[in-house]
C-alpha cells in the first residue's frame, strides 16, 4: 500500500473518531497533523488522553519528518514547534529530527538563538527601533524583501545607568526585566561608551572551564571594543570584538563553535550549571576575534562604501560588517566571509545578516552597541 493510500485510509478513522469525541487539549496545536496521522487507539488510552503518543514510531517519525521537511519558513513553521507539544514521545522524535542553524539554516525553538547561524549563506533578519520607548526588536524575514512583517525573535531595552549605558535583552516583547527567566542576556557599556561586554544569562560551555568567579546569570562571552574616532562622524568607526566563548579553531576547516542544546532556565542566585552544553576544547585556546571591515572613500559619491548587495540603503555611520581578523585567520589563508553585517534601510529600520560562527543573540547584543553613542567614539 502506498503511503498516500495509507495517509487516506487513515484520515478516514480519524474523522469518525473526532466525530465522536473532541482533541485532547495538548493535541489541538496540531489538529492538521494529528488528521494526518492518527489511528484507531484502545478506549484507555483514550480516556488517558495519550491517543497521540501512542502512533507507531516508524509512522510517527515519517509524518513528522514531512512536516518539518515542507515548512522552511514561519509562520508555517509554528506547526514543527506544536508537534514538539503534544507529549514527550512526539517532542523526542523532533527533536532528533530539528537540525540545529548551522546544518538546516532554520529557526525553530528559542534555543537557535543561541546556536551558531549556518555556514553557506547567512541567516537575514532586521531590527526596528523604538526610539520613545527606547527598545529594540529583531525579527527574521519572512520573504526576501528587505523588511516584511517578520518572525519575532529577540528584544531588548536600553538602561541609563550613572556610569554606563545596559540592554538587556529577552525573548518576551513585553517582559525585558532583569528578573525575569524570559532574559537571556544583557549589553553593558564603559563610561565612555567605547567598550561594551555582552554577558549571557546561561553558561555558554559547561564543566570547569567556566571561572566560579562570575555570578550566575552574567557570564561575559564577547567583548566589544571601539577605537577612538579623532575624524568624529566624517570617518568610518573602527571596532572588533573578542569571541570570548568561541576558539579559533572554529572557523577552521572541521572546526567546531560551543553550541548550546537546551535553556537551562536556573534561579538567578543558584550556581547550577546545565550538562547540555558542549564545552570548549582547551580553555587557554585562543579566542576568536572579529573586526569591521575597512570602507573604501568613493571619490565620485564624497563618501566611504561598503559593499552589502543590495541588504543596505542608507547611508550611516552605523553601518558596519564584520569579518574575521588577520589574527583569527587560519595560517596561509585569507578569511574574507563576512560573519555579520548591519546597515541602515529606514529612519529605524535595519537590516541583520549573521551566518556561523555567530548566533543571533551574539549578533543582536553586537549591533545593538552599535546605536548608543558618545563623543569620545564619533
Amino acid at each position: 500500500m502506498s503511503f498516500r493510500s495509507m495517509v487516506r485510509e487513515m484520515k478516514g478513522e480519524v474523522d469518525a473518531i473526532a466525530r465522536r469525541r473532541p482533541l485532547p487539549p495538548s493535541a489541538r496545536g496540531v489538529r492538521r497533523v494529528a488528521a494526518v496521522a492518527s489511528v484507531a487507539l484502545p478506549e484507555e488510552a483514550a480516556r488517558q488522553g495519550w491517543c497521540w503518543a501512542e502512533l507507531p514510531p516508524e509512522l510517527l517519525r515519517e509524518v513528522l519528518a514531512r512536516v518539518e521537511a515542507s515548512e522552511p519558513r514561519w509562520p508555517r513553521r509554528r506547526d514543527v514547534v506544536a508537534c514538539a507539544g503534544v507529549c514527550r514521545t512526539w517532542r523526542g522524535v523532533v527533536r532528533e529530527i530539528v537540525r540545529v542553524p548551522e546544518v538546516s539554516g532554520r529557526l525553530t525553538f528559542p534555543i537557535s538563538l543561541k546556536q551558531p547561524g549556518p555556514r553557506d549563506a547567512p541567516i537575514k533578519c532586521f531590527i526596528r527601533r523604538h526610539r520613545a520607548t527606547q527598545t529594540y526588536f529583531l525579527y527574521i524575514g519572512l520573504t526576501d524583501a528587505l523588511a516584511d512583517s517578520g518572525k519575532f525573535l529577540l528584544a531588548a531595552r536600553k538602561y541609563h545607568r550613572p556610569t554606563c549605558t545596559e540592554y538587556l535583552i529577552s525573548l518576551d516583547k513585553t517582559d525585558m526585566s532583569k528578573g525575569s527567566q524570559t532574559c537571556v542576556g544583557k549589553l553593558r557599556s564603559n563610561f565612555l561608551r567605547t567598550k561594551f561586554t555582552v554577558y549571557d544569562a546561561h553558561p555558554p560551555h559547561a564543566g570547569p572551564v567556566v571561572p566560579k568567579r562570575w555570578p550566575a546569570g552574567d557570564y561575559p562571552v564577547i567583548q566589544i571594543n571601539y577605537e577612538v574616532n579623532v575624524l568624529g562622524s566624517r570617518g568610518p568607526r573602527r571596532m572588533n570584538c573578542i569571541m570570548d566563548s568561541i576558539p579559533v579553531s572554529a572557523i577552521e576547516q572541521g572546526g567546531t563553535a560551543p553550541t548550546q542544546t537546551a535553556f537551562p532556565f536556573f534561579n538567578p542566585k543558584s550556581s547550577r550549571m546545565d550538562s547540555s552544553i558542549t564545552p570548549l576544547s582547551s580553555q587557554v585556546e585562543s579566542k576568536l576575534v572579529l573586526k569591521n571591515k575597512s570602507p573604501r572613500w568613493h571619490e565620485h559619491l564624497r563618501c566611504w562604501c561598503l559593499n552589502f548587495h543590495g541588504r543596505v540603503t542608507v547611508a550611516s555611520v552605523k553601518n558596519f560588517q564584520l569579518v574575521a581578523s588577520d589574527e583569527s585567520a587560519p595560517a596561509n589563508e585569507e578569511n574574507d566571509d563576512t560573519t555579520l553585517q548591519f546597515g541602515k534601510i529606514g529612519k529605524d529600520l535595519f537590516t541583520l545578516d549573521y551566518r556561523y560562527p555567530v548566533s543571533a543573540f551574539q549578533a543582536f547584543a553586537i549591533c545593538l552597541s552599535s546605536f548608543d553613542t558618545k563623543l569620545a567614539r564619533e
